[in-house]
């Protein structure tokens, strides 16, 4: 019988188990942090010239965030560049990626003493690597990189288990069956949130098609990079992607700006010009702020969407585009409809597929992911050795509400980061943004405690508890308008597909 360590054993176990990539990834760098008894092991993949980390233990949440150009990060790009475990001496002069980032210290940023890297290979390409630091000196030997050797198949297995996983998932995905997934990495939209892999799931299904998707959301979510992510998982991936400011145009040139014009068409027009619709011929057209679009457009616009056809300003004979349109607003169009200031029949256009986008507050713990993102962009721009958050800021990032999202958020980062810096004595120290840098109002003061994560059963117990308002409130409110579920969206201030998508959840329908 083969004796088998207790990482194999627990590997091989997961191997056996159908787990989603994130929960495995997870798991293998918390059994080789046991397996070692090191302090952090962190799992990075490859994306260009940077490293991004999957999975990590014994680090602050932040650093799932973060993208370590090997440019800067002399000891990643050393052991990217070759196929053996590789050990820095306690000594060394390279400065560690993760120096000051240790979970267990949050209030105090400690310098790493030892580190050990490997890099990993799927199907004989460069997949990225494996790391193991520890604050103790002479923690790793040359025994503990011949054990490291050993486990090579197992680490680079588990790999091609998780991709071939994701492959399988997203051929249910595009079939329409649900999938339980606790989370999946993405390269272009950080988070690990249940509402944002639902989103993320919702997405996937809706890209393959060519069906117009209308973005709503505050203002700052992010609404066109999940414009970006939708047309980056379209067939139409390959084909251009055209951004337009509806806000930005002005009412006497907007006309001109989408459809094109003619020589001649109006003074100043010396030579004929495609709009942003050929532009966008092939690929998908990205309408941002919608509702600022003039009423005098918005017809033509409403033409372009039915027939695929635009029609140059001064030109006699219409042109057909192949387009995929994705709109975003801030605003409440079936409100603005009834206002009158958006037309009705492009409003039902547009929302053929009506997404919800969530603000920064509903996604819990992404916030410190996203946090993490902007502080390695003004670590690397200030050159700073490390920049961090320190305990108290980190719980009064979760506390804090978001009016302005994701765009609030990085600039406050932004502004903490200029504070730190002209306070630091020295670019190379260990610094950490502490909450008066945050510059936060109604920031919860130190020492005020949040819900500890772990009691499950207090969280369970909430999403029991708004599930049952929420079918009580819908059906109440269809009772009163007899059933009729436009005018209980009106009620309620929701879209009616909205609506309809959380009753179906609500099993109410």
């Amino acid at each position: 019988m083969v004796n088998l360590t207790p990482l194999q054993s627990g590997l091989l176990a997961d191997l056996a188990s159908e787990l989603p990539p994130a929960i495995r990834m997870q798991r293998l760098v918390a059994c080789l942090r046991a397996e070692f008894a090191c302090s952090a092991v962190v799992l990075m993949r490859l994306d260009g010239e940077s490293l991004r980390p999957q999975a990590a233990v014994g680090l602050a949440h932040e650093v799932l965030g973060r993208s370590f150009s090997l440019a800067r990060h002399p000891r990643l790009a050393q052991i990217l560049a070759q196929r053996e475990p590789l050990q820095f001496e306690a000594d060394s002069d390279l400065p560690d990626p993760f120096d000051g980032l240790f979970a267990d210290n949050p209030d105090e940023p400690l310098p790493v003493h030892d580190c050990m890297g490997m890099s990993l290979y799927l199907e004989g390409s460069l997949w990225g690597a494996v790391t193991f630091d520890a604050l103790k000196p002479g923690h790793f030997n040359s025994h503990a990189r011949q054990r490291l050797q050993s486990y090579i198949w197992l680490l680079e297995t588990s790999l091609r288990v998780s991709r071939l996983e994701g492959e399988v998932r997203s051929l249910r995905l595009a079939r329409g069956e649900h999938v339980d997934d606790s989370g999946d990495t993405q390269s272009m939209i950080l988070g690990s949130s249940a509402v944002l892999r639902e989103l993320l799931d919702e997405l996937g299904v809706v890209a393959d098609s060519d069906l117009p998707v209308l973005l709503q959301g505050e203002t700052g979510v992010g609404k066109e990079l999940f414009a970006r992510w939708l047309h980056a998982h379209s067939p139409r991936a390959r084909k251009p992607l055209v951004y337009v400011n509806c806000a930005a145009l002005p009412e006497t040139l907007a006309e001109s700006e989408l459809f094109g014009h003619t020589r001649g068409a109006f003074s100043g027009a010396g030579q004929d010009r495609p709009g942003r619709f050929e532009a966008a011929n092939g690929g998908t057209l990205f309408l941002d702020e919608i509702g600022e679009l003039p009423l005098s457009i918005q017809a033509k616009l409403l033409r372009a969407l039915q027939n695929g056809e635009i029609q140059r300003l001064g030109a006699d004979q219409p042109r057909h585009v192949d387009v995929r349109v994705i709109a975003a607003t801030n605003r409440r169009l079936w409100e603005e409809v009834r206002e009158g200031r958006f037309r009705p029949d492009l409003y039902h256009r547009l929302s053929v597929y009506p997404v919800h986008i969530p603000p920064l507050r509903e996604r819990g713990r992404d916030v410190l992911e996203l946090a993490g993102h902007f502080l390695e962009l003004n670590r690397a721009r200030l050159g700073l050795r490390c920049l961090r958050l320190s305990g108290d800021a980190e719980r009064v990032l979760l506390n804090y509400e978001w009016p302005g999202n994701v765009r609030e958020l990085e600039h406050v980062i932004s502004r903490a980061a200029l504070k730190v810096l002209s306070q630091a004595q020295s670019r190379t120290a260990l610094l950490s943004i502490e909450v008066p840098w945050l510059g936060l109002d109604n920031a919860p003061v130190s020492g005020q405690k949040q819900v500890p994560v772990q009691l499950s059963s207090c969280v369970e117990a909430m999403h029991t508890a708004m599930g049952h308002f929420q079918r009580e409130l819908i059906s109440a409110t269809l009772t009163r308008c007899q059933g009729k579920w436009a005018a209980a969206a009106r009620d309620l201030q929701m879209d009616p597909s909205n609506l309809r998508k959380l009753a179906r959840r609500l099993n109410l329908i």
